[in-house]
């Protein structure tokens, strides 16, 4: 190999390095910068895409400058879904107890039992984790949907069914309540289970609790 095309595959490795290393796409004048003046910059530009071309990370011309991306035909096997923890509020586990307990029930015999609105999200945020679902709608005026628990609730809190969920009498044996008259709110807010502090689920706003007034638009 002679001096010429020893220059050219040092060129070639210094402009490769050069895309490598910055974050924004280089033009023509910023790469001819760090090589020895009169350098054929486009010519070597040409033989790095060539050499690029068909692999696994490409040389582009976009946005007025050179950069290497990821091939396009690549990006699906690529994609990379981000699972954020986020805690469950005390409204959702109020809510997750009473569907457990009254089910099948609507959103406004929740909001009976609780005693305060409860607001879609917290609805959304049970229904997203897969531990609620519609099971049907009450034959009254409206039809309100009714909702239950489901098999995911049942998988995580380790239940074979849900008439395994302990009865009131259980629950002061537990020491869970106390001995003394308990109304059905009080009840529906005391769990049988744990939830764990954090709860896998996509990038939502946050909830407030019991912030939105309730929607009986649909006569749930």
């Amino acid at each position: 190999m002679d001096d010429t095309e020893l220059d050219r595959a040092q060129h070639l490795r210094l402009i490769e390095a050069l895309l490598f290393a910055s974050a924004a796409p280089l033009d023509n004048e910023q790469i001819a910068e760090r090589l020895p003046k009169g350098t054929d910059v486009a010519a070597l530009l040409t033989d790095l895409e060539a050499e690029y071309r068909g692999r696994g990370v490409n040389l582009i011309y976009v946005a007025g400058g050179w950069t290497f991306r990821t091939a396009s035909d690549l990006a699906d096997k690529l994609r990379l879904e981000k699972v954020v923890p986020r805690k469950l509020s005390r409204a959702g586990i109020e809510t997750l107890a009473i569907i457990a307990y009254h089910q099948p029930v609507t959103r406004a015999e929740i909001e009976d039992i609780r005693g305060v609105a409860v607001s879609s999200g917290t609805l959304d945020v049970l229904m997203e984790i897969g531990w609620i679902a519609p099971v049907g709608r009450r034959e009254t005026p409206g039809r309100p949907v009714t909702w239950g628990t489901t098999d995911d609730f049942l998988l995580h809190f380790g239940l074979a069914d849900r008439r395994d969920l302990p009865g009131l009498e259980e629950l002061k044996a537990t020491g869970l309540i106390g001995a003394r008259p308990v109304t059905l709110s009080e009840t529906a807010k005391t769990l049988p289970f744990s939830p764990p502090d954090e709860l896998p689920r996509r990038d939502e706003p946050d909830e407030t609790d019991d912030a939105e007034p309730a929607d009986d638009s649909d006569g749930e």
